[in-house]
């Protein structure tokens, strides 16, 4: 499957996937959708990349869903409707939805990923792409970003954002941001904890994607990705029910070949073996 929405580079263990519709600022259509998902199944399946990192073309991340996809869904409701009026059966589900739904199996993959991500945040951030900041392990920004959340303004609802939102700000912050449509500059973003680090200019962003990415590489793939299922068990199980499991995913990777690698390399005073060469 070639790809139309994305630009994607594969560089030293590092998938770069470029969201690339600069002219409508990288709004996320149902292609672009199926791509994210496609292109990160595929980084998943390749041993060589360790860690993925999301950006937009064009000086924004994502300015939400294409609008001409929901037009086509009100089209197909439309259908449906003339068609159940008349009596015809309709075995589809409501195009809305549907088109509702796939922004959230697209957060929700990232979120699951085994791999780390990274989001590289400018200009506007809105609706999946708003998600996917909220997913993501790492996230790094401009300082002129801006993050919208404007459903409720426009009578409508985050519907997809919402989970994600909570579990990164918290209940009480999620809300603020909900019931007053918020817009939020990198400035408050760094304080309520959307986005780790802001930066001036272009070179400081990326000087800092640059440091992510080392300190990403230096660390065991399978230890990543065990830590990160870890984690994710971590937020709605009690540590006492966690600490037998726990033990048994630290005895496994201390007795596999990459713990084996990493303590090896530590008692030798040398670099491990999955760090990648410097360039």
């Amino acid at each position: 499957m070639s790809l139309t929405t994305l630009q994607v580079q594969l560089d030293r263990g590092v998938c770069t996937l470029t969201l690339n519709r600069p002219e409508v600022r990288n709004a996320m259509s149902m292609t672009m959708v199926q791509e994210l998902l496609t292109a990160l199944e595929r980084a998943e399946a390749n041993p060589a990349v360790r860690v993925v990192v999301l950006r937009g073309a064009g000086g924004h991340f994502c300015a939400g869903g294409d609008i001409g996809d929901m037009a086509q869904a009100r089209m197909k409701l439309a259908q449906q409707q003339a068609q159940l009026s008349a009596g015809e059966a309709v075995t589809e589900r409501n195009p809305i939805e549907a088109v509702n739904a796939a922004f959230g199996r697209l957060c929700l993959a990232y979120a699951h990923s085994s791999l780390p991500i990274v989001t590289v945040l400018e200009g506007t951030v809105m609706g999946g792409g708003f998600g996917l900041a909220c997913v993501s392990d790492v996230s790094l920004a401009r300082d002129n970003v801006s993050f919208r959340l404007p459903e409720t303004s426009l009578g409508i609802v985050p519907a997809q954002i919402a989970p994600f939102l909570v579990e990164r700000l918290g209940y009480a912050e999620a809300k603020r941001l909900a019931v007053t449509g918020a817009k939020v500059d990198a400035q408050e973003a760094l304080t309520i904890r959307l986005v780790h680090e802001v930066h001036a200019d272009e070179a400081s962003l990326d000087a800092a994607l640059q440091r992510t990415l080392a300190r990403i590489l230096s660390c065991g793939p399978k230890a990543i990705a065990h830590t990160k299922q870890l984690l994710a068990r971590a937020r709605h199980t009690s540590a006492e029910y966690l600490i037998d499991d726990a033990a048994a995913v630290f005895a496994r990777a201390v007795l596999s070949d990459e713990g084996q690698e990493g303590t090896g390399a530590f008692m030798q005073k040398r670099t491990p073996s999955w760090v990648p060469p410097a360039a």
